[in-house]
């Protein structure tokens, strides 16, 4: 029986590394695609894929996306969202679309399931967290956003847990670390700096860091929670793979692993694979709100749990990780 996977937000970044993915996963042979964004999405090369340009906060378009010559999906990627300074930014439509359009979608997967559950993968994101905070964030660690994006991805939270107890879906939720490096133009996140500062300066461009004044400014010890991107979607594929029974009895949130580095740890993996000429690109122009936002956020979780459910982590901290983007850059691809 072939495997049917809708991605929202299937043009975004991750969607379009995510589709590919799925279509090389040997656990989902023979897989039919369905991608839906607000912009069309492009499907991989060799793939069985339908695509579709769509407004999600219109009912009927979600529905249309159950409707496919493929059938209605087995398992739904949730991706789509509004970034976190965009939704700071914009109260309103921060809430239309990572709340109401989620919400939306939930109850049109819920209509349209037959015999099992249909799976519903939520990416959801650390900026849940707020407030004072233990130095290391555990699944048992009370989620208090300080931030409109936050709000909006903690509420879409409790309506996946609470579809799943009532058996309507088959919800996973991942919250995601930072994901750095991110190539392409920088999005409207309030993290978006920290790919900034190492992939402008990697293809020769100024890159402008929010945080502190000047290189020897006290606010660069700043600490992130970070992963690569090709470790996220691996994840991701592995989330949906994850029997129903591993999850812990009462929540389907798992935070993925990642692993810690502050904003000068990244400076010095720039320097180290790039020489001093790259740091000389980095201008300095703090901003009071991005880095209230982005101190708000933990920065060390255990990865106990979500590495006994199969999820993996990086290794080797920033510098791998910036010698890669490095390479893609000098290969075309980012």
């Amino acid at each position: 029986m072939p495997n049917t996977v809708l991605i929202t937000g299937a043009a975004g970044w991750l969607g379009s590394l995510l589709a590919p993915a799925l279509n090389a996963d040997p656990l989902t042979p023979d897989v039919n695609l369905i991608l839906a964004d607000i912009i069309e999405p492009k499907a991989p090369a060799g793939s069985k894929a339908v695509v579709f340009k769509a407004d999600l906060t219109d009912k009927s378009q979600v529905n249309a996306l159950f409707k496919t010559e493929f059938g209605i999906p087995d398992t739904i990627y949730c991706l789509h969202g509004i970034m976190s300074r965009g939704s700071e930014d914009n109260f309103e439509l921060g809430v239309k679309i990572n709340i109401d359009s989620v919400r939306s979608f939930l109850e049109s997967t819920r209509l349209h399931t037959k015999a099992s559950p249909i799976k519903f993968i939520f990416t959801s994101s650390l900026a849940v967290y707020g407030g004072p905070l233990p130095d290391v964030i555990t699944p048992s660690t009370i989620a208090t956003p300080e931030g409109s994006y936050g709000f909006g991805k903690l509420t879409s939270e409790l309506f996946v847990n609470e579809y799943t107890r009532r058996g309507w879906i088959d919800g996973r939720i991942v919250r995601l670390p930072t994901i750095v490096v991110r190539p392409g133009v920088p999005s409207n996140a309030t993290s978006a700096f920290i790919s900034g500062i190492i992939r402008e300066p990697l293809k020769g461009l100024e890159a402008v860091c929010p945080i502190g004044d000047s290189l020897d400014s006290p606010e660069l010890s700043l600490k992130t929670w970070l992963a690569s991107p090709g470790t996220t979607i691996k994840n991701f594929i592995i989330a949906k793979h994850i029997p129903a029974e591993k999850f812990l009895p009462h929540t389907r949130v798992v935070c993925l692993p990642g692993f810690t580095a502050s904003v000068r740890d990244e400076l010095e993996a720039l320097v180290k694979v790039a020489g001093p000429e790259a740091l000389k690109l980095v201008r300095f122009k703090d901003d009071p709100t991005n880095r209230r936002m982005v101190s708000s956020w933990p920065s060390a979780f255990d990865n106990t749990y979500p590495v006994s459910l199969g999820f993996v982590v990086d290794e080797g901290g920033m510098e791998p990780i910036v010698r890669q983007f490095q390479k893609d850059v000098v290969a075309g691809i980012a």
